[in-house]
């Protein structure tokens, strides 16, 4: 058995290697989320339309986004296991079988957000931010080709363990973002003041942006050579595309939920007027930017896992999981404190309407308190996907976030069933009490499935540990 003194410095050394891989997706992932932050924040010194308008899109188009990303988040892995495997071959006929996927879920997601303002009108969301919110969308369909290859060229580049090139094109799109968005949304070098459609449109542009300059890397770079396919290995394969899809798609609907509990959430504060909408929206915002980090690492666990496992190493597998789960964990603690110490100071940066800002100020305290399960649950998934194991995940926070999530939330928000209703404070419980129930029980899935593959073969690892379950 393991003692303390003897896992302390493993996990030293694992920890440095972990956060080598990890930081650059943590500042590329801080850096496509600080381009919503750029877009909330330019929005809300326009109107506080704007800015709820932007809430409000952005709480519809998010979820679908997570579930492409997350869906093509089954390439790192699987990547992971055949460069730990030493079979080249295999990686280029999952990048071709990839890129179908991600063809696929470009045209869904066009035909979604040109039909967006249905869903806004159905969901009575208030009359005066519709048309933005509508705007905002369709030009965002625009980009959504972009999008979805720079995912699926990304995951190559998570799952060879390189992740410091697409870190400096994450930052180069942060950076052209801004000016556009200046140029967009106020009106500058002759264009029209578009206010939160100019945050669609720079977002959109932007993604082409990066997606040909990691195309442009990856072609130039002797490490790629032979991985991207050819136009002959471009052929649709039924049979692979059918086991990537079957793998990723439950991850794809697991980060999905998570994300819909928090489109749910504003969603329904969206009948509650704009001030509460642009509230929850600041608060939101500065909580997606600080669980960067841990999601960041959650990334780093899965490449790292699954390389091990594809070397057939399940001791290594288990330490790379236990390291990543207590360095997010330090992660969280240390963004609960900013945010109870400074938030004042953060909400200053997205207002200067005393009402809002102090709204979002209390909410912050409530984001504070799910850090340290949202890391957890996120560091668990990631593992869970190392080890290929996607469907029960995709089912255990299914029932945490709307069987457990939405219902508190509602209840406490708009009801006196409990208590007087609390507005978004109420919905803000009810996402902690979400977030935690799916840190528990992906924690108590991951020891199952590890202790499950400890009995199948403790050197030999499934081609897809559901079957060990």
């Amino acid at each position: 058995m393991m003692t303390l003194k003897s896992f302390y410095p493993r996990f030293i050394k694992e920890a440095r290697e972990l956060m080598a891989l990890a930081l650059p997706i943590i500042i590329s992932q801080l850096a496509l989320q600080g381009m919503n932050f750029v877009d909330t924040a330019m929005a809300g010194q326009a109107s506080a339309v704007d800015l709820a308008s932007v809430a409000i899109a952005s709480s519809l188009w998010v979820p679908v986004r997570l579930l492409m990303r997350g869906t093509l988040m089954a390439l790192p892995p699987t990547i992971a296991h055949h460069r730990g495997a030493g079979d080249n071959g295999e990686i280029v006929l999952d990048i071709a079988q990839a890129l179908w996927i991600a063809l696929l879920f470009s045209l869904v997601l066009i035909a979604y957000l040109l039909g967006a303002e249905g869903v806004l009108r159905f969901m009575n969301v208030a009359p005066e931010i519709i048309p933005a919110a509508t705007g905002y969308m369709h030009a965002l369909a625009f980009g959504v080709p972009a999008i979805a290859a720079y995912l699926t060229l990304n995951g190559l580049c998570e799952g060879m363990g390189d992740t410091r090139a697409p870190m400096f094109i994450s930052i180069a799109g942060l950076l052209t973002n801004i000016p556009v968005n200046y140029i967009l949304i106020y009106g500058k070098l002759g264009m029209p003041a578009m206010g939160a459609v100019g945050c669609g449109w720079a977002t959109s542009l932007v993604y082409w942006v990066m997606s040909l300059l990691l195309f442009g890397y990856l072609k130039l770079n002797g490490q790629y050579k032979g991985l991207l396919p050819s136009l002959q290995q471009l052929s649709l394969d039924w049979t692979r595309a059918k086991n990537l899809f079957g793998l990723g798609l439950p991850i794809g609907l697991t980060i999905f939920v998570e994300g819909s509990i928090f489109a749910g959430v504003a969603l329904l504060i969206g009948q509650l007027g704009t001030t509460a909408v642009a509230s929850h929206q600041i608060a939101m915002n500065v909580s997606g930017l600080t669980f960067m980090v841990p999601l960041s690492i959650s990334f780093a666990i899965t490449v790292r896992v699954g390389h091990a496992l594809g070397a057939e190493r399940l001791d290594t597998a288990k330490l790379r999981t236990v390291s990543g789960m207590i360095l997010a964990v330090m992660c969280a603690v240390v963004a609960a404190l900013c945010l109870v110490t400074f938030p004042d100071a953060i909400t200053r940066i997205y207002t200067t309407d005393p009402i809002v800002s102090h709204s979002a100020g209390l909410l912050l305290v409530y984001a504070a308190v799910y850090q340290l399960s949202d890391a957890l649950q996120a560091a668990a998934a990631g593992s869970l996907r190392g080890f290929r194991d996607t469907r029960w995940p995709m089912l255990l926070v299914t029932i945490a976030y709307w069987g457990i999530g939405i219902p508190v939330g509602y209840v406490l928000g708009i009801t006196d069933i409990v208590t007087r209703p609390m507005g978004p404070a109420g919905f803000w419980i009810g996402l902690i009490s979400g977030l935690t129930a799916a840190a528990i029980f992906l924690g108590v899935r991951l020891i199952t499935v590890i202790r499950r593959v400890e009995k199948h073969t403790p050197m030999t690892v499934p081609e897809t540990f559901e079957a060990a379950a």
